[in-house]
């Protein structure tokens, strides 16, 4: 069997095409499953009650506040672990893992800790009604205490792909949602003793998902931490490096938690379709995505051994797999929007403002390659300050301040500010990129 050396030392010396042909589809896949259990559970649950469905759009949020958290410190973990391999520093890189399941640990008991006394309040301003209000309660509250798995196989999944394993997250994931998925009619409706649990259930199939696709991580993936005097000088190498991916999904956060309240000013309907959008959409932009994840280590693996010329053609040629990809999401949120959205609700209200949304954001997919990949690049090449940059004009100065604007015209309006939003930020991040990469590493190299 191959070291872990050995194994990061291919992001190195291999073909790039066959890198990235090797290392991405396992980890598409995974999220390829992730995608069809979050659709599944919608699914069951808009057919359970409408008001589930708008429970559901609520509490996104939240469970994206906990994968801000638990993703940002395990691509921190993963990064400098793929540095540590370039250096031949292999027991550097198995402390690192170690103590980010120690923080892993500390980070789930003080998120469920908080959310118990928060997460009233914040349900309160984001949805209307009694019914959904008291959904998103019963949701909420089981999925944020029962995160604990989430947070370790986060940590553990990166822990992996650091030194090139991505099979074995793909098959923690594929076994997590299929724990979901069998769950989820069985809890939420009932089936012979087992009495219907309705929204709850759905939420203890989440929480019994991400704790399966934990225990086969763990596996293989657990680590001594560090001596306790070491903590925080591992703490402050993991987070340099993670912090930016802890910014761009806090900011996402940000910015839907605004949009849902813009959105509840109209009606519930209108945060229901959001909901739906960010469902379907993490289901089309699963090839981006999954690149973003697995280029990090091969980033920052390459550019720590100053094989600047490759990291360019690596990041070239995860952009045009990207834009092939989206080219397919287009198609469906253009020429299909009622089919994806009646897939999960029957209301009239939704659908009518379902279809109108879906066509404006759906431009939006193309130039959003080029958005989020460069905080990405720049994070993994460690130059946070450019990534969080970016992170923060995309989420936080463009597309909030554009869809308040465009809602005081009207509710079809607002979704403009998505495409918009997302053509200003491309364009930010090729000039940054062409200044502060390009220009100083591979035309002095030339």
């Amino acid at each position: 069997m191959k070291s872990d050396t050995a194994n990061a030392d291919f992001f190195g010396k291999e073909n790039i095409w066959r890198v990235l042909l090797k290392i991405a589809p396992p980890v598409m896949l995974a999220q390829l499953i992730q995608a069809l259990y979050n659709i599944v559970d919608s699914f069951f649950v808009g057919r359970y009650s409408m008001y589930g469905l708008t429970a559901l759009s609520v509490i996104y949020p939240i469970q994206l506040i906990i994968i801000a958290l638990a993703v940002g410190t395990g691509i921190g973990v993963n990064t400098y672990m793929a540095r540590m391999y370039a250096l031949n520093k292999k027991n550097n890189a198995d402390k690192t893992a170690g103590m980010g399941m120690l923080l892993g640990v500390i980070m789930w008991f003080i998120f469920s800790v908080i959310s118990i006394f928060i997460l009233k309040g914040y349900i309160s301003i984001s949805a209307k009604s009694p019914e959904a209000v008291k959904y998103a309660a019963d949701y909420g509250m089981i999925v944020c205490v029962g995160s604990i798995g989430l947070f370790l196989e986060s940590i553990w999944s990166k822990v992996h792909q650091a030194h090139g394993d991505m099979k074995t997250p793909m098959l923690a994931q594929i076994a997590g949602a299929a724990v979901n998925i069998i769950l989820d009619p069985i809890l939420i409706f009932g089936l012979g003793p087992i009495p219907e649990l309705g929204i709850r259930g759905a939420a203890a199939a989440t929480v019994a998902g991400q704790c399966t696709a934990a225990v086969i991580t763990g596996i293989k993936g657990i680590r001594k931490p560090p001596e306790p005097k070491f903590y925080t000088a591992y703490m402050k190498k993991i987070y340099k490096l993670g912090y930016p991916s802890v910014i761009m999904q806090v900011l996402f956060t940000v910015y839907i938690v605004v949009l849902n309240v813009v959105l509840a000013g109209f009606c519930d309907e209108a945060v229901t379709v959001l909901g739906l959008y960010y469902k379907m959409q993490t289901f089309f932009f699963i090839p981006l995505m999954a690149l973003q994840t697995c280029i990090v280590p091969v980033l920052s693996y390459n550019y720590a051994c100053s094989e600047y010329k490759r990291v360019n053609d690596i990041l070239k040629n995860s952009i045009i797999i990207s834009v092939v990809f989206m080219i397919v999401g287009i198609v469906f949120f253009e020429f299909f929007p009622d089919v994806l959205i009646l897939c999960f609700s029957k209301n009239d209200r939704v659908l009518e403002i379902g279809v109108t949304a879906f066509r404006i954001i759906g431009v939006s997919f193309i130039p959003a390659v080029f958005s989020l990949t460069a905080p990405v690049f720049f994070q993994a090449i460690g130059k946070p300050v450019q990534s969080v940059a970016l992170s923060l004009a995309r989420q936080i100065f463009c597309l909030i301040p554009l869809f308040i604007l465009f809602s005081r015209i009207g509710l079809d309006f607002s979704w403009i500010a998505f495409p918009l939003s997302e053509v200003i930020v491309g364009i930010a991040g090729i000039i940054l990129y062409y200044r502060d990469f390009y220009k100083s590493k591979i035309l002095i190299d030339l």
